[in-house]
């Protein structure tokens, strides 16, 4: 059985192929003041002015803001380079994401 990590970042992967994510922060940002975001996760080693920024702004809007995997693996996971922000935009991805974090 794959632990919670893994089926996170296949998740994050899954969520991409089916466009209901949005990766880096520009696009992120842009998502989540138009309201479309369900979660927020910020890479653990992003720079702490990102962190503050997207936790501000989360927490603003009442959207779940969580520090998660780092640069590198969130990129990874979806296919990409290393990336500091993700958001999910289905309220399903999202649950079950937050639910695996638990």
């Amino acid at each position: 059985m794959k632990n919670n990590m893994e089926q996170i970042h296949s998740l994050l992967g899954l969520a991409m192929r089916a466009s209901k994510l949005v990766s880096g922060e520009d696009a992120t940002m842009l998502d989540l003041k138009k309201g479309k975001l369900n979660l927020v996760i910020v890479a653990e080693d992003a720079s702490n002015n990102t962190k503050k920024l997207f936790n501000d702004k989360s927490s603003f809007r009442h959207i779940e803001c969580v520090q998660y995997s780092t640069k590198e693996g969130l990129g990874l996971s979806i296919g990409k380079g290393s990336r500091a922000v993700i958001g999910i935009k289905d309220t399903g991805f999202a649950n079950k994401i937050k639910q695996l974090m638990d």
